[in-house]
């Protein structure tokens, strides 16, 4: 599948703080990708160097195939950012009245709609308006364009639950017309509900990376219970992310030879093995703690 985003070996340095350590990712068409990780692992940096804002230390990065701030790629993609800035002194029936001759890709059914279901107020100004409106407009402004490309970063930040959801929904109506949507979050309930594909990154480089279905097939928690339990490395083979040895209980995260690594707890005198899946946010903690423990 044709990438819309890639970078390779991408590294930020500001002073002796590696923002980006390497970071080598790949966004596919036409889906929905999660860009999940903590606050301050690099997510706002990479998004800063794909459009263009922050200027890379090393490494590659293109967009839609074209090297990052090229004028024709700015033409094909929209942004929104945490920092929501509009024209404070209009109102937003004028800024969007503004905004919209500039995209001739800009559909007016879109606008109706997504007027109704946020229910901005169309004669306040955007200087009255709260930080939750003032994120439904930018929203909107982005929707309404139908790009190539929209990338968002931390987009829920400031609705409420209910707006939140409406805003999730948006977003899978907008992939569905075409548009590729790359988020950034730190909420994985949210990546859950509505990614086709995820990368995670801490301290500035992928920890995880995949469609969210394959991600779920593929790994597998195993917990074993002994009477007295072997030593961990006995577990150690291609496919274990991580061995943890709580008493007698020993817990593995494995991405694959589970069916080897379940059958192995009888030969050590296992009394029980229980085999089970691994949500997103489970498999991204592991993840995180498992970086840490090897940095």
């Amino acid at each position: 599948m044709k990438a819309v985003v890639e970078t390779r070996e991408l590294t930020k340095r500001f002073g002796d703080h590696y923002a980006l350590a390497g970071l080598t990712m790949t966004v596919p068409r036409g889906q929905i990708v999660g860009f999940l990780g903590r606050n301050g692992s690099g997510k706002t940096t990479t998004i800063k160097i794909l459009l263009d804002v922050v200027r890379r230390t090393s490494g590659e990065a293109t967009v839609l195939g074209e090297p990052t701030g090229s004028v024709a790629v700015r033409r094909r993609i929209g942004f929104l950012g945490e920092d929501k800035r509009f024209y404070s002194y209009m109102t937003v029936r004028e800024i969007i009245a503004f905004t919209r001759p500039f995209f001739p890709t800009w559909r007016v059914e879109t606008e109706t709609r997504l007027l109704m279901d946020f229910e901005l107020p169309l004669n306040r100004k955007v200087s009255t308006l709260s930080k939750g409106m003032r994120t439904k407009l930018g929203l909107l402004l982005n929707l309404c364009r139908h790009s190539e490309l929209l990338i968002l970063d931390e987009p829920s930040e400031g609705l409420d639950p209910v707006m939140a959801e409406q805003m999730l929904q948006s977003l899978v109506r907008q992939a569905a017309d075409g548009t590729t949507i790359f988020f950034s979050s730190h909420q994985v309930a949210e990546v859950e509900q509505i990614a086709d594909h995820v990368i995670a990154i801490e301290h500035g480089r992928v920890i995880l990376e995949g469609s969210l279905d394959d991600l779920r097939k593929k790994f597998r928690r195993v917990n074993l219970v002994f009477d007295d339990p072997p030593p961990p490395e006995a577990f150690r083979r291609d496919g274990v992310d991580r061995v943890i040895v709580q008493g007698r209980t020993i817990s593995i995260l494995a991405s694959c030879n589970v069916d080897e690594l379940a059958a192995l707890g009888p030969l050590l005198a296992a009394k029980s093995v229980d085999v089970q899946p691994v949500g997103l946010k489970e498999l991204f903690l592991e993840k995180v703690k498992a970086d840490h423990a090897n940095s």
